[in-house]
């Protein structure tokens, strides 16, 4: 019998390219990437790839708190998926950053942003 209370441990390698759906089981995107603190290994958060079909925002990322998001084993269809809950109108406005354009300097406002905007606390006050 599985511990309903057991945390899963998951590769970064696993994570990147996981289709994201929000709660209507729309396709949004997939997760690009996963940016961690160097100094603790905890997740700052998930850069989020939005399908084309969804929004019209192909040049734009978007910065997820991982504690905003869902993680299901599989999906109707067999698949692994995150789900994020969130409408069309609500991920327009979410934080990002344009693909071409990694922020590459520390991302206080990019993080502190997306967790205000997601209404997720900040685990790591260090912004």
């Amino acid at each position: 019998m599985e511990n309903p209370n057991a945390t899963t441990l998951l590769s970064a390698s696993s994570i990147k390219g996981t289709s994201v759906k929000n709660l209507r089981d729309e396709e949004i995107g997939t997760i690009k990437d996963v940016m961690l603190y160097t100094d603790t290994g905890e997740i700052a958060y998930a850069v989020l790839s939005v399908n084309t079909g969804f929004l019209n925002l192909e040049s734009k990322y978007f910065a997820i708190p991982w504690e905003a998001m869902s993680f299901i084993r599989a999906s109707r269809s067999g698949e692994e998926v995150i789900t994020l809950d969130v409408d069309k109108e609500k991920l327009e406005n979410s934080p990002g950053f344009d693909k071409d354009d990694w922020p590459m300097t520390p991302q206080s406002e990019i993080i502190s942003a997306a967790f205000k905007y997601y209404d997720v606390p900040l685990r790591n006050q260090r912004f």
